[in-house]
């Protein structure tokens, strides 16, 4: 098979070839179906997304410093281009087999997990049992909007 020009190109077990186009559509070619890739694809994207979209909001604290306002935000803005280059595809591969309100779930659970390990191993901040408690109340809100109607 011929690959189209100006993508990202990611293989997995030889079945299947995704290729995002930056600014364009998701192209799934395939030899089978697989339904791991399609619930398993938004999960990772997100996981990535939310990597960048937490350096953009807080990392500037710790590595821009004393630069100017409009320095902050410039790089921030350039760190969030790169989470939206894996949020948006991650949303529309997940709106295919996850409902809106699941899709957004798991993007908040996804956030809250990334969060504690940035503040911990990169801002050097201390995790209470607050994190635990509102862990607690993550995974509450999980199971109602995964129980279904």
């Amino acid at each position: 098979m011929r690959l189209p020009r100006g993508g990202l190109v990611s293989i997995a077990r030889n079945h299947f070839l995704v290729i995002y186009y930056l600014f364009g559509n998701i192209l799934i070619y395939r030899k089978e179906e697989s339904v791991m890739l399609r619930y398993t694809a938004p999960l990772i994207l997100l996981f990535v997304s939310n990597i960048f979209m937490t350096y953009a909001w807080y990392g500037h604290l710790k590595y821009v410093g004393a630069k100017p306002l409009i320095v902050a935000i410039l790089v921030s803005w350039g760190v969030a281009f790169f989470e939206y280059c894996f949020q948006v595809p991650a949303n529309r591969i997940g709106h295919a087999v996850y409902s809106l309100p699941q899709l957004k779930i798991m993007q908040e659970v996804i956030t809250m997990a990334i969060f504690a390990g940035f503040s911990f191993f990169v801002m050097k901040e201390k995790l209470s049992l607050n994190y635990l408690w509102a862990s607690f109340c993550m995974v509450g809100a999980v199971f109602f909007i995964f129980r279904g109607n």
